[in-house]
């Protein structure tokens, strides 16, 4: 497939969401979530962080919203999809927020130097996960779950992790038509079995008429189809890591019982499922 050797930087969640041509699907998202009826897409302005780091480590969607919405503050939100439960999320969501309100300070002429209190987007932190992992169909996550307990610190950063998986959260899910046909598609190709490229060949033709995302995805058939592949591959890859991961952690907890004489080279050789030449030679790294 032609397509497959392309570079897609966007997940296919950032593509329907967070694009200046899809803002009244932004908009809808951000009702659904919020339990607001707003219908100003004029006042969404998209502030997506577009450098994109390997292994997903960017910015999904992220956009400010203006007085011009009746709201009695500007908000900055940032909306990230999570395809496996990831409990650092406030940390690196914490990153995104200093860079875009850096950002704002820059663009908007602010003298974060000055003795004049700047004022400032309120930060709404939103995760949507809907990975295999069973998780409740909302959870906070909190910064400071990352520092020992009993402490006291002086930042704090919550984000509020919502379940997306197709049948979870289904009021929200109701409330915002393209997000319930996205939790659709990604719950179509868990399901299927076969190649992976034809399974998401099929997802896509296979979308019902009445989908309002439809003829978008089908305008954009090639990108969306090397989006989907890419996002496979690379939780594919970070499986793989996690993997080989745990393989070298049992590998060092025999070589450490080797040591303190618990076991014999021989035995933490065959526990490895390796030659005792090899355990030999791994001992010596180390």
């Amino acid at each position: 497939m032609a397509e497959e050797n392309q570079q897609y930087k966007d997940r296919l969640f950032n593509f329907i969401f967070g694009s200046e041509e899809n803002k009244a699907w932004t908009l809808s998202l951000y009702n659904a979530i919020n339990g607001s009826e707003y219908t100003d897409v004029n006042a969404i302005k998209i502030t997506t962080i577009k450098e994109v780091m390997y292994l997903g480590m960017h910015n999904d969607v992220s956009f400010l919203i203006s007085e011009e919405m009746s709201l009695l503050h500007e908000e900055m939100d940032l909306f990230e999809q999570q395809s496996s439960y990831n409990p650092n999320m406030p940390l690196r969501l914490l990153q995104y927020a200093g860079n875009l309100y850096e950002k704002y300070v820059v663009e908007n002429k602010l003298n974060k130097y000055g003795s004049k209190l700047i004022k400032l987007p309120v930060p709404k932190l939103v995760v949507f996960y809907n990975g295999k992992k069973e998780q409740s169909d909302e959870t906070i996550l909190r910064l400071s779950d990352s520092f020992p307990k009993g402490v006291d610190p002086d930042i704090e950063v919550k984000v509020r992790m919502i379940n997306v998986n197709y049948g979870r959260n289904t009021k929200i899910l109701e409330a915002c038509k393209p997000l319930k046909e996205y939790a659709w598609i990604v719950d179509k190709i868990r399901n299927s079995k076969g190649e992976i490229e034809n399974v998401i060949d099929n997802a896509i033709t296979e979308l019902p008429d009445d989908f309002e995302i439809k003829p978008y995805l089908m305008a954009h058939r090639a990108e969306v189809k090397g989006m989907l592949l890419t996002e496979y591959n690379e939780a594919a890859t970070m499986e793989m890591f996690k993997e080989d991961g745990r393989k070298e952690g049992i590998l060092q907890t025999l070589i450490r019982l080797v040591r303190r004489g618990k076991l014999s080279e021989e035995e933490a050789a065959q526990e490895a499922n390796m030659t005792t030449m090899e355990f030999a030679a791994e001992m010596q790294k180390v």
